[in-house]
């Protein structure tokens, strides 16, 4: 059985990433990319889908161990685990080289204190646990082959084979190192490098000590900023400068329940505020890199937006569900791809040109098409933002006119006026100044409640949406208004768990399957991180602080965030790691350390 959500640690080589669970289990794991089938699926299934433990040696009938302790080495993706046992101690070094060449995952067992016995469990299982690879010897290496993959497996200690499983069992002292490695490579190819363990850990060391010397963040929250940040990187693919929303897919936002996404792809809007997260900390060559992926995936195609791409910039992203696999805790069904790629979302629009904006108020080197493709889709929206349409949340009910999403179209309007108003571009600009002033009187004509003194989730309705905090963060309205004070208090007595926590929207009585969705889901981490932001704005900053504590407090030993914490369970929910819970958790310690709102 997998572990709880927060019992997972992350690494990765910019190009995929592996869970390691506190018992040394690698229960995922996708090669040679985030978005290619999993040959450790045990995360959405059981053992019988493929897992990587290494750790103590226990008794058959026994559970594994879990680590004593563990943390990464440094500002690093390098995990170490260490168990006491009775007979010493002994640690487990976790990474994945950045990559230059096949993709690895490395292993180093190194004793600590005493003679304690090992043993490594490898299970291979391909396309998501469904194909037993053939497993053989070629020249004393093991390799697991199924059709176009095969993934080499080298130890520096004897292995054999039983019940369709590799086995290592060893035992370490004092000084000893045993590494374990593993490689995946076309199956049609030469057989990888043999690899070099100790020169590969030097390296990935140095490489994340230099990429974290960048950061321009020096505050009272740096752990935790730092930490998402690494995060953040983890969760770009190198090769492009796509980012993924996270390294998983279909870890549940309701245990046991139906709402279970993949969300190993490129969102547009997730990817933008990652970027202007990274920009605000001194990484100006991921925002390049992005910039550039974006410009690859929209190509001359503007009018076609969607709100999501492959790492690559692939645009079929076909859902599907993998029926072989019960999924985490039960919770069907496993899906791959995304059905959503294709909806009309219109506030997409905004968290592009916002993203382009704030490159170009950091310094990013102009680039001409660029600034063409912003100008371009502000003439598509000209023509489209007065359409419904699903909405940041992706409903998959009727479409509806979102306030959030008239919102982001302004947001889009008004910052290709300003980068006009700069030089850097050419556009109709007082027909632009006209759009931009007709989305505002609309929105606050239609979107909003005079009687209750709030905005609503959409024109003409009584809900509510955690999204309408992003109000006075987009300059809509300035943080004094009335209007916006009244939001954020309507959504703090309507949205809010008892523990503080708030919900996207109510999915619970009489507003259950609002979202064309069975069943519930847990209080929204980033809408929770929106609070803390807004309550500095309109000055209420020991409150945004109080909360924006409690939040960092959710995070794991590790400092990992999911997407959603569902408050009965108290526990993580949703896809793990999650971008879209770690770049408000650094957009929010901005703000409370400009504001001096920090403790100690």
């Amino acid at each position: 059985m997998a572990g709880r959500i927060e019992d997972y640690a992350l690494i990765g080589d910019m190009q995929t990433a592996a869970l390691v669970c506190r018992d040394g289990t690698v229960d995922w794991l996708c090669l040679p990319r985030f978005d290619s089938h999993a040959i450790f699926a045990g995360l959405l299934g059981t053992e019988e889908h493929g897992f990587w433990r290494l750790g103590p040696a226990h008794a058959a009938d026994a559970r594994p161990p879990v680590a004593a302790r563990r943390s990464y080495r440094g500002d690093s993706l390098i995990l170490e685990s260490e168990w006491d046992t009775p007979r010493g101690t002994v640690r487990v070094t976790d990474f994945m080289p950045p990559r230059d060449g096949a993709p690895q995952l490395i292993r180093i067992v190194e004793g600590v204190t005493g003679r304690v016995p090992m043993r490594s469990a490898l299970r291979m299982r391909f396309s998501y646990g469904r194909v037993v690879p053939w497993v053989h010897k070629h020249e004393g290496r093991t390799v697991a082959v199924a059709g176009p993959d095969s993934v080499w497996f080298d130890a520096e200690t004897e292995t054999y084979g039983k019940s369709l499983t590799t086995y290592a069992d060893f035992t370490v002292a004092p000084g000893d190192r045993i590494a374990f490695t593993i490689s995946w490579q076309p199956s049609h190819k030469e057989p990888p490098p043999l690899p070099e363990p100790e020169a590969s850990l030097e390296a990935t060391e140095d490489f994340w000590r230099e990429w974290v010397e960048h950061c321009t963040y020096h505050g009272p929250y740096r752990e935790a900023v730092v930490r998402s940040l690494i995060t953040l990187k983890a969760l770009t693919y190198a090769p492009t400068g796509g980012i993924v929303a996270a390294p998983t897919t279909s870890l549940p936002e309701d245990i046991g329940g139906v709402r279970n996404w993949d969300y190993r792809y490129t969102w547009l809007r997730d990817a933008a505020i990652t970027l202007s997260s990274l920009l605000r900390t001194g990484y100006r060559e991921e925002a390049r890199a992005w910039r550039e992926w974006l410009l690859r995936a929209v190509a001359g195609d503007p009018e076609n937006l969607q709100i999501m791409y492959g790492i690559a910039g692939e645009r079929e992203l076909g859902e599907a569900e993998l029926d072989w696999l019960p999924g985490y805790e039960k919770s069907a069904p496993v899906r791959v791809g995304n059905g959503a790629a294709h909806q009309l979302q219109l506030d997409v629009y905004g968290e592009v040109t916002e993203a382009l904006h704030l490159g170009h108020m950091t310094g990013l080197a102009r680039n001409d098409y660029a600034s063409l493709l912003q100008l371009k889709l502000i003439r598509y929206l000209e023509d489209h933002w007065q359409e419904p349409d699903e909405g940041i949340w992706e409903v998959r009910g009727p479409r509806r006119h979102f306030v959030h999403s008239k919102v982001m179209a302004w947001v889009a309007v008004d910052r290709t006026i300003k980068l006009i108003e700069s030089g850097d571009a050419d556009g109709p600009l007082e027909r632009w100044r006209e759009l931009r002033d007709d989305i505002h009187r609309d929105v606050c004509e239609k979107g909003y409640d005079k009687e209750r003194n709030t905005f609503t989730q959409s024109y003409g309705s009584q809900e509510l949406d955690a999204s309408l905090l992003l109000i006075p963060q987009m300059g809509f309205l300035p943080p004094d208004d009335k209007r916006v004070i009244g939001t954020i208090e309507a959504i703090q007595r309507e949205l809010s768990t008892p523990d503080g926590f708030i919900l996207r929207y109510p999915t619970e009585g009489e507003h259950a399957g609002v979202d064309g969705l069975p069943g519930d889901e847990g209080a929204f981490l980033a809408c929770s991180f929106w609070m803390a932001d807004d309550l500095a704005m309109i000055g209420r900053v020991d409150e945004a602080r109080k909360l924006f504590e409690k939040l960092l407090a959710l995070r794991n030993d590790l400092g990992l965030l999911a997407e959603e914490w569902d408050p009965r369970l108290k526990r993580q929910v949703g896809n793990f790691p999650q971008a879209f819970s770690h770049v408000p958790l650094i957009d929010t310690a901005l703000r409370l350390t400009a504001s001096g709102a920090y403790g100690g």
